[in-house]
């Protein structure tokens, strides 16, 4: 199927094409590239110039650049730009004007990708079906999503992040979305923020991209709710709050053989749905998805049903048995919020030891030593019998803890995965849980070695 001719991605971003030529899908990396692609250059930690004949011999329908690349033919199939990342946010404003569906965008400090993924099994059976596989939710990773959209989209999921002021609006006013939704808000970025507060705002921006008459859905327990809420007014939206006092609120969340048993009250609909998971924060989000879709027309009944295929993305959450232990993979990233929901899920499983394995988070700012040591005395932590910790951050919570509850610091992670399956023994239940650049993740890999070797 056609998604980009020459002719149309010529208007779209005012470039030249060099000659005819139709592309089925958008590309940015030579590795994942399929024929039919149309290669977009982008000049990031590498320039994208340097792969054009790469891109060319498998099968790239065209390259977008901004220059002929050496040892590229002026007669290959290209579309030249005076601006490469220009030119791809042409392609996802021209995507988004041709589509007639709806558009649903989501951010939040933790799960934008567990809840977008979410989204869309929800919406299986619902028509076409347009979201991103993996977190493309930031300058490039937006406009990239839009301009792969096909024009008959049905439903859209755009995923919006930021890192530093003044990121989301622009990329919201890109989306135009039909619905805004934020899952929460937190202590993630603080240093580039000063305070919550700020995030607040920043995240609010969301609403600036609304279609009139939009909804917001945001959360509605939040010390900063008002914040978002005076966001959503300023922009006209139409506000529902999700949460245990939402208008769309839980009515029960069972634990029930690794899942959970869930009934929620959506908008006057009372849904009854199972999610595949034991973290109480996913079936708030499950919440906030229905509320979602139940304004943007879908069938919320039908989205309910669908959610027992859900499954939390890898590193971000997913309970597994590995081996003789179980596992909670959630070394994608960290911030206070999302450790704290962490360790409720840790404390939620019968077994063995509850042990967790933690790395630095952060970008939290001045404030961060005392961040790491309130972790200490978060509820959960009373079920947790043994915490792990690496990193020169996670100390100030390793010297906070209780003797008992004190296993071994190191200052890397790969320090404390070298030796973290001789920590483990059978029949524990294991979180492992950091900000993605303390690179915790090495943890579960060796934890699946170890398993692995085992079983073989």
């Amino acid at each position: 199927m056609s998604l980009w001719t020459a002719e149309d991605a010529a208007a779209a971003t005012g470039g030249r094409a060099t000659s005819d030529w139709t592309a089925t899908g958008v590309s940015i990396d030579t590795r994942t590239i399929a024929p039919g692609d149309l290669f977009v250059a982008l000049q990031a930690g590498r320039d994208g110039h340097d792969f054009v004949a790469q891109a060319l011999a498998k099968g790239a329908a065209a390259a977008l650049v901004s220059r002929i690349p050496e040892g590229v033919s002026p007669d290959a199939p290209l579309l030249i730009v005076a601006d490469v990342l220009a030119a791809l946010e042409d392609l996802g404003r021209a995507g988004r004007a041709r589509m007639a569906g709806r558009v649903i965008a989501i951010t939040g400090s933790v799960g934008k990708t567990s809840t977008k993924k979410m989204a869309r099994v929800a919406l299986a059976g619902q028509g076409v079906i347009h979201a991103a596989e993996a977190s493309y939710n930031n300058h490039w990773g937006v406009p990239l999503t839009l301009a792969r959209m096909p024009s008959d989209t049905d439903f859209a999921i755009i995923e919006i992040g930021m890192s530093n002021p003044g990121e989301i609006a622009p990329l919201s006013r890109m989306a135009r979305p039909h619905v805004a939704m934020i899952t929460t808000v937190a202590a993630a970025h603080l240093e580039a923020f000063g305070a919550i507060e700020g995030i607040a705002h920043e995240k609010g921006a969301i609403f600036e991209g609304l279609q009139p008459v939009g909804h917001a859905i945001l959360p509605e327990d939040l010390p900063v709710t008002q914040i978002l809420r005076d966001c959503a007014d300023r922009a006209g939206a139409v506000v529902v709050g999700f949460g245990d006092h939402g208008s769309a609120r839980p009515l029960r969340i069972v634990p029930q053989d690794g899942a959970l048993s869930c009934h929620a009250r959506i908008l006057g609909d009372t849904l009854a749905f199972t999610l595949p998971t034991t973290g109480r924060h996913f079936a708030m989000n499950a919440v906030g998805v229905l509320a979602a879709l139940s304004v943007a027309g879908a069938d919320v009944a039908q989205a309910a049903a669908h959610l027992s295929d859900w499954h939390p993305p890898q590193g971000r959450g997913a309970v597994e048995d590995l081996g003789d232990i179980r596992l909670i993979d959630d070394a994608f990233n960290a911030n206070p919020t999302s450790l704290s929901a962490g360790l409720a899920t840790l404390s939620g499983l019968q077994g063995g030891r509850r042990v967790a394995i933690l790395g630095d988070m952060l970008e939290l700012g001045a404030d961060e030593a005392a961040m790491h040591r309130a972790v200490a005395d978060d509820p959960a932590m009373a079920e947790v019998d043994l915490v792990h910790c690496a990193g020169t951050r996670m100390r100030h919570l390793f010297d906070a803890l209780p003797e008992g509850r004190r296993g071994l610091w190191t200052e890397t992670a790969a320090e404390l995965a070298a030796i973290a399956p001789d920590l483990i023994r059978a029949g524990d239940i294991v979180l492992v849980k950091g900000s993605k650049s303390s690179r915790i993740s090495a943890v579960v890999g060796a934890l699946r070695a170890r398993a692995a070797q085992d079983k073989g």
